[in-house]
């Protein structure tokens, strides 16, 4: 019995042990309470306070592994199914897959393993900047007095930024693990929501500055290895298309040919280079790209190119949203003085009075990433016919009332009924301004992914006339759906939806810097291979 004891005793000490070693590596076990809380709030996870820091640390550590660690766990399956997608991995329609058996096909394809994703948090200074676009790493340094010598590449200023960063926070009085506001102060909201558009998240709603920070701070790990996965990747591209250059190849090209290669691979070629020694350069590009020559790696030679690559990155990143931009302001060149002045008001910006056309439309696109301030008159816009009844019939508002129990109502008096009872509660405060909000957070949530499925051909028509926008002859009604959700994801989002628009421009930028690095290293091969074969057949 004594053994048994003793057996069991060691059994539960080595266990603990093996918990107490994980748990010690856990990023959050050495953060300050107030980022504890930081990260609980952004993460939308009850904690009560007051609580002491053992209380806020077990709360974490039940949630670290389904926030942090493994986020898709979280995931909707269409999300899961998209992930896939972009990894090139093919899969069952999303509507009726299994969560877990998409849940399971992420988890092995993963951008890291569990043990990097565990200590990620503990060097945040390391990877949160990376994301960042120059002009916010300029903004940073030039906000904190940190001198960055010309020319301010993007390298440069990464470097000086990473460097001060924990002066920056300590000079802020701040912790800087889990960074807070301070990191973003030199961020406008159109900024931040920018950035969450681009790396494929949707902004909050409704949104305040502090939410939308918490977002970028969230999903920072997430958008840096994507980030790194597109470079892999486009890094594989062009280490595969130096393996195709065999000596036949290369022998093939003509003197231009070989000059025009070394000119677009960054291969400094001296004045009065003969066509053998030109030859040898390119041979030598390659063998240290394919990690061939003595004390050299394919990772630690890569230089030039995948400096290239990385600035045509980023570059088609920023073509993709000027894309996104273009389609934004044709959208809003049909719109409405009405819808115009709409879109401002949703967002807090003052309309000059007598304002003309031309100047509400430049005002609206000169504020295109500018994030909607919260529920407002306008979030009722595009609730259905039952939903605006169903409000009013509750909200106890009497004039709204009697419109809600009308049977003859249109779908344009409901709108107006409900607006002006928000209104009316907006200005009253107390419980039923809680109660409006209430409601629309419920009924704009269910309503995301079917809005406008339930409207009649009339009601469409008559929304679609609200922005001025001209319904094409003989258009079917999910023609007409699809031309309605088009118009309010603009008025709601500005220059892109929060999913599905900024996926497709990531994915867009990412298949355009693929296609570069292999334009660039392949140039020629075609033709070349052609020669080889030519010379083979005769």
């Amino acid at each position: 019995m004594r053994l048994l004891t003793t057996v069991v005793s060691l059994a539960l000490a080595t266990n603990a042990v093996a918990s107490s070693s994980w748990f010690s590596k856990a990023a959050y076990n050495k953060w300050h309470e107030t980022e504890l809380e930081r990260w609980l709030s952004d993460h939308d996870i009850p904690y009560p306070t007051p609580a002491d820091r053992k209380d806020l640390e077990k709360i974490i550590q039940d949630n670290w592994d389904a926030y942090a660690v493994s986020p898709y766990k979280n995931w909707d399956t269409d999300s899961l199914a998209a992930y896939l997608k972009a990894r090139g991995i093919e899969t069952k329609n999303a509507a009726v897959e299994n969560k877990d058996a998409l849940v399971s096909q992420v988890q092995n394809s993963w951008y890291e393993t569990e043990d990097k994703a565990q200590s990620a948090w503990s060097n945040a200074r390391d990877w949160i900047l990376d994301t960042w676009t120059d002009s916010s790493l300029k903004a940073f340094c030039d906000k904190h007095n940190i001198p960055v010598p010309q020319p301010r590449n993007r390298d440069t200023l990464l470097q000086k930024a990473r460097s001060n960063y924990e002066a920056v926070a300590k000079k802020a009085g701040e912790a800087a693990a889990y960074p807070g506001n301070w990191l973003y102060e030199s961020w406008s909201e159109s900024d931040l929501k920018e950035w969450l558009d681009t790396h494929g998240f949707p902004a909050p709603q409704p949104t305040t500055r502090d939410k939308l920070i918490a977002s970028v701070r969230r999903n920072s790990r997430i958008a840096y290895l994507k980030a790194q996965d597109q470079a892999a990747s486009a890094s594989a591209s062009a280490n595969a298309a130096y393996a195709t250059l065999t000596d036949k190849i290369i022998d093939a090209w003509s003197e231009s040919q070989l000059k025009e290669f070394a000119d677009k691979n960054g291969i400094n070629v001296p004045q009065g280079t003969k066509t053998n020694e030109l030859r040898a350069l390119v041979r030598k590009r390659r063998a240290a790209l394919l990690g061939d020559t003595v004390g050299s790696t394919a990772a630690s030679a890569f230089g030039a190119a995948t400096s290239k690559a990385g600035n045509q990155y980023a570059k088609a990143t920023n073509d993709a949203s000027l894309a996104a931009q273009e389609a934004f302001d044709e959208a809003v060149s049909t719109w409405s003085d009405s819808r115009l002045k709409a879109y401002l008001d949703a967002r807090g910006i003052p309309v000059p009075q007598a304002s003309k056309t031309d100047e509400l439309r430049a005002l609206v696109r000169k504020n295109a990433h500018k994030a909607a301030s919260g529920f407002n008159a306008w979030t009722w816009d595009d609730l259905s016919y039952e939903k605006l009844k169903a409000y009013l019939a509750s909200s106890g508002n009497e004039a709204g009332k009697k419109i809600s129990e009308s049977s003859g109502a249109t779908r344009d008096e409901l709108l107006a009924a409900a607006q002006s009872a928000y209104a009316s509660a907006s200005s009253a405060g107390g419980d039923s301004y809680a109660s409006a909000t209430n409601y629309l957070a419920l009924a704009t949530e269910a309503a995301k992914s079917n809005v406008f499925d339930t409207w009649s051909e009339s009601e469409l028509k008559a929304y679609l006339d609200s922005y001025g926008v001209p319904v094409p002859q003989g258009s079917t009604l999910n023609q007409l759906k699809a031309l309605a959700r088009k118009q309010s994801t603009y008025f709601k989002y500005g220059t892109s939806s929060p999913s599905g628009t900024a996926f497709a421009k990531l994915g867009e930028s990412v298949k355009g810097a693929y296609q570069w690095v292999v334009d660039q290293v392949g140039a020629g091969s075609t033709a070349a291979k052609q020669k080889v074969q030519d010379k083979v057949e005769l």
